[in-house]
């Protein structure tokens, strides 16, 4: 059943799409890691309160961190299981075994 799925995913090109977005999402969610704490910093510059402090706070960064790593990780995921591996059909078995 998997080896149909992922024969019709690739063949059809909506795996390289569902990657490629998933790629687009992690690199936003990366660049999030550096603008969450400066957007932070800035937020308390322009309306000072008593109890928050002067510098970054890195904390803001821990959410998108998270995030990044677990898309990249699923994005890697799938390319490896539709793209590192041949799909099991007739024509790769053939072109495999002909292969000196």
């Amino acid at each position: 059943m998997f080896d149909r799925l992922k024969r019709t995913v690739v063949e059809s090109f909506i795996g390289a799409i569902a990657l490629g977005y998933l790629f687009a999402q992690a690199v936003l969610y990366l660049v999030n890691v550096f603008a969450a704490p400066v957007a932070g910093w800035v937020r308390r510059m322009e309306f000072p309160d008593s109890k928050a402090t002067t510098g970054l706070s890195l904390h803001a960064a821990l959410p998108p961190l998270v995030s990044f790593v677990v898309l990249v990780l699923i994005w890697y995921g799938l390319l490896r299981w539709l793209y590192f591996t041949l799909p099991k059909n007739g024509e790769s078995e053939q072109l495999v075994k002909a292969q000196p």
